[in-house]
């Protein structure tokens, strides 16, 4: 069906797109314009033949596509064998591991590398073990390089791919691969033949936003001393705030951010295309049991890769309550007062926190479930771009939006006077922008298992639109709803990489506040506030589920 002109329906589409023109269109389209025009506003290819030229930015660029690489083929080989292990097999502590697995996402990756340090760094309790016991004379470089950034990135996102794939490996038929195996293929060559195509799809979306986070991601690189990488330079450059011709080129890099950003999309989503995913019918997959080699190998690995998920959440947690902690294995003495610090005496960093992200969601309900009926309910003109620019806002990295938000609103509005970088409403606006898609996808999947028989009915005996919307459409999405909602809570209080750009005086959120506290050597407070961090990630996660109705192990079947 059409909206109709003149109706709540018509202004509320108009609003929405409105709403996505000035946050979302306009910053990327701002930045883009200060990409290619010069201090005279000329236009001009200039900015990017000395991007092009300059040695160190291609090893930036080319550096950041091989560590986005490496990250997806490291978390591809993690995330799919845990899914294949949790799917299609049963061993001891199974049901354990399905809920440990998801560890990870209740750890911000800021949060992440800074109990990686504490643990694996020069200083950490693994090397200050080491030389006590081997009598090592330097320490093991874990951390301090490309390899830290990996594996950071690694731990953080294979959960990603686990998720991703988890649905579509459920679904194989099981017959296509006893057929594969009747036919002489076993082992590796039936699942790269059989098994790995069937979840393409699922795989591919996964692999994406892998290669997209790390890609974009400044904050872990620069804690490990690694600079140059693009998102890096592109940190670097806008805040030195001195020179010009540096300044504009973290623009370039920003823009360009965003252009790899899309092409890594339309790639995607052009493979996953020309290809036919659909099977006749799905047959519920039965789990074998392994043999006692392979189950000691199986529960091995897991217990291995839950130790290494859980090093960083310990080094956190010590680093937040120990005192004297230097070439100690632990600290020599605990107390509570770093918590204090940052909870009674400097409470700003967790009420911004609360209060921007609740504020952020509340955004994301007033456009995102309009937008997902609209996708869902109408034939309206847009339609399709709307669904289009909902993926794109889940690609572009955080980067590039905040440094855009900077160039496209730090000018003095034309009836306030005052330039929306100047008030602290921009950021619960940016994290709105960056955590959308999260409400839109939850509330879409929702409303498409509602069929609209029902909603017709209730117009059928006299409901205006909008009721047929609060009292038939509402109760019955509700749940996706909210997770939705939670989802764009739980990430945008972990969101650094928009912030930090447009983060003034009084204003600091959590991530921002453990960022400044261990650049400026305070790593007690940062930790502190890390634990409390992780502890409302995992409080949100935990709320996601139980809404769901779904444990999170539950997810495995």
């Amino acid at each position: 069906m059409k909206l109709p002109r003149a109706t709540p329906a018509a202004l509320g589409f108009v609003l929405i797109w409105t709403f996505l023109a000035v946050f979302v269109l306009y910053p990327l389209t701002r930045i883009f314009y200060d990409a290619f025009t010069n201090e005279a506003g000329a236009f001009t290819l200039a900015n990017f033949h000395e991007f092009f030229t300059d040695r160190f930015y291609l090893r930036s660029f080319w550096n950041s596509m091989v560590l986005g690489v490496a990250a997806v083929v490291t978390t591809s080989v993690v995330g799919v064998t845990v899914a294949f292990l949790l799917v299609r097999y049963e061993f001891p502590y199974r049901n354990l591991f399905s809920y440990l697995t998801m560890l990870p996402m209740i750890l911000p990756p800021l949060v992440g590398v800074l109990g990686f340090v504490f643990i694996l760094g020069r200083a950490g309790t693994v090397n200050v073990l080491l030389m006590d016991w081997f009598d090592l004379t330097h320490p093991i470089n874990f951390m301090y390089g490309m390899q830290g950034v990996l594996l950071v990135e690694t731990v953080h996102l294979f959960p990603m791919i686990t998720l991703s794939v988890l649905d579509a490996l459920s679904k194989v038929d099981p017959a296509l691969e006893e057929a594969a195996q009747g036919m002489g293929a076993k082992g590796w060559r039936r699942f790269r033949d059989i098994t790995m195509p069937l979840m393409t799809p699922g795989y591919v979306s996964g692999a994406l936003l892998v290669f997209i986070w790390t890609f974009a991601d400044f904050i872990t690189p620069l804690v490990v001393g690694v600079q140059d990488l693009l998102a890096v330079q592109a940190y670097l450059n806008i805040v030195q705030f001195v020179d010009r011709r540096i300044f504009r080129m973290g623009i370039v890099i920003s823009a360009l951010l965003v252009v790899l950003a899309i092409v890594f999309v339309l790639l995607a989503r052009q493979y996953v295309s020309i290809k036919d995913y659909s099977s006749l019918a799905y047959s519920k997959i039965e789990r074998r049991r392994l043999g006692p080699a392979k189950r000691r190998l199986a529960v091995g690995f897991l217990s291995l890769l839950m130790f290494v998920s859980i090093m960083p959440q310990v080094g956190v947690a010590l680093a937040a309550v120990g005192r004297g902690w230097a070439l100690t294995p632990l600290p020599l003495e605990y107390t509570l007062e770093f918590f204090e610090q940052v909870s009674i005496e400097t409470p700003k960093f967790i009420v911004n926190s609360i209060l921007y992200s609740g504020l952020a969601v509340l955004v994301c309900l007033a456009v995102g479930v309009p937008m997902a009926w609209i996708m869902s309910r109408t034939r309206a003109p847009g339609r399709a771009s709307m669904d289009a620019l909902t993926t794109l806002m889940l690609a572009i990295p955080g980067t590039a939006i905040g440094i855009a938000y900077i160039r496209a609103f730090n000018f003095p509005l034309p009836v306030f006077d005052v330039a929306l970088t100047s008030v602290w409403i921009i950021l619960p606006l940016v994290l709105a922008v960056r955590r959308l898609p999260y409400t839109v996808r939850g509330s879409f999947s929702s409303l498409l298992l509602v069929h609209p028989s029902m909603e017709e009915a209730a117009r059928n005996v006299g409901a205006g639109g909008l009721r047929t919307f609060w009292d038939i459409t509402v109760p019955l999405v509700w749940k996706g709803i909210l997770v939705g909602a939670l989802f764009s809570f739980l990430t945008s209080i972990q969101e650094a990489s928009a912030t930090l750009f447009l983060t003034l005086g009084g204003w600091e959120m959590i991530p921002f506040g453990i960022f400044t506290f261990y650049i400026a050597g305070s790593q007690s407070q940062a930790a502190a506030l890390g634990v409390i961090l992780i502890a409302v990630c995992a409080l949100s996660l935990y709320v996601v589920n139980r809404v769901a109705g779904t444990r999170v192990g539950g997810l495995f079947g």
